[in-house]
């Protein structure tokens, strides 16, 4: 039971405006984050991706945050929280506008830059708002802290699935066939521009609201943490090198974004491959799996009043583990592979008098035991690092590499020889998924033995 938190203060007081609007940028950055996850599905068919080339979304997504993480610690470290979240947004604002001349000339590059210049823009509001999040109250209760401001974060996510599924999914998906209909009646062109021109103007809209913000904050008097009041020591990466939790953070982070992103990158094309959903149905479950995503978060927010984060983080790192075995094996893939009979069980959906696989239902609970993992690793890592703590969530943040590179791996995985369905020429991508099931185990080994504080810790 973790009681000395109940004591503890959550949030210093004279501090609460401050977070409040620290809190507005937890909700912004995940709008990118679920938007290029529909994207896969969008350009799949708006710009005749393959599935290898779909893995490059998630790729430009977080390898801007992996080039930015560093100038963005280093950034901050010597101008403060404050000016490093103004440059963020600004970032985040030119990738979205990035996207109009995009869908114009329908360039793939041109998106994957949009993406990029917008991840290196949320890395920044990243690296200061969790670092500021988990300062702005007693020690003891950084974890819960951070937990309560990230479990707005998947607000945003569910509004950003919901702009998506209606805006930008125009639920048009024609076979090959009607395709060739098309490009017989020279029609084919118009219609894939069409389909790209369905795109940008979310993202524009969202630039708006991200100067809106912008405006705010550079009004709003932010106050220095006790690191920055002091002045007299400065961090620095060899210091580092001396926290053992700290990297294994990293570690742990590294995978679990590969967890977290192998899962909802491909959510929309895994439900459509293992049902008989179309895309803007399958879209529906997406707010079904980020409403699971926030509550989660909030249940996790009140259990670490009770019990400690890095254990529980644990008890669900091993409850994933399982239900992604059931994922794999309840797949299609699964069945013509293993012939467990896993794919024949099907659980009416409430409400709409027809059923699912038991493996959907298993893949979109994941979010629910997920969705306390990035805080609770982020918080634990930079634990105790003292003046060390901004380049700390700098390298943290850099493990976000993690969500690219898995996405890469599933992906490449499922395009495989490994990915085709027995009897039948077609790639699943249930295939791929085999490397979220190690993900899972590794984020356990970090909960239960990585993860207490050692070093020269700051109090």
């Amino acid at each position: 039971m973790n009681k000395s938190s109940n004591k503890a203060r959550l949030i210093t007081p004279g501090y609460i405006v401050t977070f409040i609007l620290v809190v507005c940028l937890f909700f912004l950055w995940s709008w990118p984050n679920t938007l290029n996850d529909f994207l896969i599905t969008q350009f799949k068919k708006s710009l005749e991706l393959s599935l290898a080339q779909t893995g490059f979304l998630p790729f430009a997504l977080k390898t801007g945050y992996f080039c930015l993480a560093i100038p963005a610690g280093l950034y901050m470290q010597k101008k403060g929280y404050k000016a490093g979240i103004l440059l963020g947004l600004i970032l985040f604002a030119s990738g979205c506008l990035l996207f109009y001349p995009a869908a114009s000339t329908q360039r793939f590059t041109l998106f994957l830059c949009g993406i990029f210049v917008m991840a290196g823009g949320c890395a920044f509001l990243e690296i200061g708002a969790n670092s500021f999040v988990v300062s702005l109250g007693d020690k003891e209760t950084s974890e819960r802290r951070l937990n309560l401001a990230q479990s707005f974060n998947p607000i945003g996510n569910i509004m950003a699935s919901t702009a998506a599924t209606f805006f930008i999914f125009s639920g048009n998906e024609p076979d090959a066939g009607a395709i060739q209909e098309m490009k017989n009646a020279g029609t084919y062109e118009a219609f894939l521009k069409e389909e790209n021109f369905r795109v940008f103007p979310v993202y524009i809209a969202l630039a708006l609201v991200i100067v809106i913000i912008a405006v705010l904050i550079k009004r709003t008097k932010f106050p220095e943490v006790a690191v920055e009041k002091s002045g007299k020591e400065k961090g620095s990466f060899r210091a580092l090198l001396r926290y053992p939790h700290w990297w294994g953070a990293i570690i742990s982070q590294f995978f679990y974004l590969g967890a977290q992103l192998g899962t909802w990158s491909y959510l929309v094309l895994y439900i459509t491959q293992n049902s008989n959903l179309g895309e803007k149905a399958a879209g529906g479950f997406v707010i079904a799996n980020m409403i699971l995503f926030m509550t989660g978060r909030f249940f996790a927010t009140w259990l670490m009043k009770y019990f400690k984060p890095t254990r529980l983080m644990g008890i669900y790192a091993i409850i994933n583990f399982c239900l992604i075995s059931v994922v794999v094996l309840g797949s299609k893939w699964g069945e013509a592979k293993f012939g467990l009979g896993l794919n024949d069980v099907m659980l009416a959906v409430p409400f709409t008098g027809f059923s699912m696989p038991l493996s959907i239902y298993a893949l979109i609970l994941t979010a629910f035991f997920m969705s306390l993992m990035y805080p609770t690793n982020f918080a634990s890592g930079v634990k105790g690092l003292g003046p060390n703590a901004k380049l700390g969530a700098s390298i943290l943040v850099m493990s976000l590499i993690g969500g690219a590179l898995g996405s890469l791996a599933i992906s490449s995985l499922a395009g495989s020889k490994w990915g085709l369905m027995a009897g039948v020429e077609t790639h699943q991508i249930a295939g791929g998924m085999c490397v979220i099931m190690v993900s899972y185990f590794v984020i356990a080994w970090y909960a239960f033995f990585g993860s207490r504080p050692r070093g020269p810790v700051y109090e």
